[in-house]
Formats: C-alpha cells, structure tokens, sequence
C-alpha cells in the first residue's frame, strides 16, 4: 500500500472544492478530480473510499476549520456589541479569505449532506454562541427571541455584503468591492435593530 502524500491531500482537497464549487456534487467525479490533480484515480482510493467519503471528509475538516476561525478571540461572557462585533470580524475575514469554501459550504446547506456536517461538527460552536445570547438576554442587553430571528438579523446582513462583495457585483449587476466602512456601517444598523 502506497503511503500518503500530505502535498498531494491538500492539492485533491483544493480541486475538490474548486470542481464542486464548479460543477455542483452532481458534476464532480473522481475521475474529474483525478485528472484536474494530475494523478490517478486509484491515488484518490489511498485517502477516500469512494466520492461520498471525500465529499464528507473535505466537509468536515472545513467546519472544523470554520467553527474554529468564527471562535477565534470570540468570549462568549463578553458584551453583547463587544462580541457580535468580534462575530463579524471572524466570519466577514473567514469568507472572504476562503470564497470557495463559502461557495462549497452554500451547496452544502442544500444537499443531503447537510444533516451529516451540521450535526456534530459546529457543536462547541453552537455552544459558545447559545451561551453568548443567554447572558445578553440575562444581562437585559437584547429581548429574548427564536435563534432562527436572531441569526436573520444578526448575520444575514453581513453574508448579503460578502456575498455581494465575492461575485463583484450588487443588486442590478452594479460593480460592488465592500469596504469596512460599509461593514461596520451595516453593524451599526444591525446592533440598533437588536439591542434593547
């Protein structure tokens, strides 16, 4: 059996991601991926059992990374402003740095293999954010309220500017570049919206 090449795993992540991004899950193949790699197919089998297991593995080890960049000088026993500020911070530099995994984890969102990322791989995330919401709604900094109305006004916001901001373009086809002005503009509305 041939040892693995951490080179190599990186180069088969990358053009995973890219070629997903590209074609969605239902364009992807091994055979695409081998040839964009330049390696064989059988290479591919050294580290992923089949296009299900690569899809899983590249997921997960990406939510790993994105949870723990998002957690990155986040304190969950902070102020609300102080740490929604912080949130904002992580995830505007974490998608804009990283477009394609932001691209590869919206198919991820739509496809059957959500429930298998989302599950257990966001979990001390989940933790931290739940626990930063209870101490600003103990602490009378926000009213109290469904996570799904509390993440639609916090966050969606920000994702619209970067998403904009990615493809280069707004609303209209109208050439788009955000600045931090625009998003800490944006944060200002988004924290008068949500305090108390």
């Amino acid at each position: 059996m041939r040892s693995r090449d951490i080179d190599k795993q990186l180069l088969v992540k990358q053009k995973a991601i890219e070629l997903m991004v590209r074609e969605g899950f239902e364009g992807f193949s091994m055979n695409k991926l081998a040839k964009a790699c330049g390696i064989s197919v059988g290479t591919l089998y050294i580290y992923y059992k089949d296009k299900d297991d690569l899809i899983i593995q590249i997921a997960e080890e990406e939510a790993k990374r994105m949870s723990s960049m998002m957690l990155d000088d986040f304190d969950p026993e902070a102020g609300f402003a102080e740490g929604l500020k912080q949130q904002w911070k992580n995830r505007s530099i974490h998608m804009i740095e990283n477009q394609q995994t932001t691209l590869f984890f919206e198919q991820l969102r739509s496809s059957t293999y959500q429930s298998v990322i989302y599950e257990s791989y966001f979990d001390e995330f989940k933790v931290k954010m739940s626990r930063f919401m209870k101490n600003a709604i103990d602490r009378g900094e926000i009213n109290p309220m469904p996570m799904e109305v509390y993440w639609s006004v916090a966050f969606a916001p920000l994702y619209n500017l970067v998403r904009f901001h990615n493809e280069g373009r707004s609303i209209g086809g109208r050439s788009f570049v955000l600045t931090n002005d625009m998003i800490w503009q944006t944060f200002e509305l988004v924290l008068k919206a949500l305090k108390k």
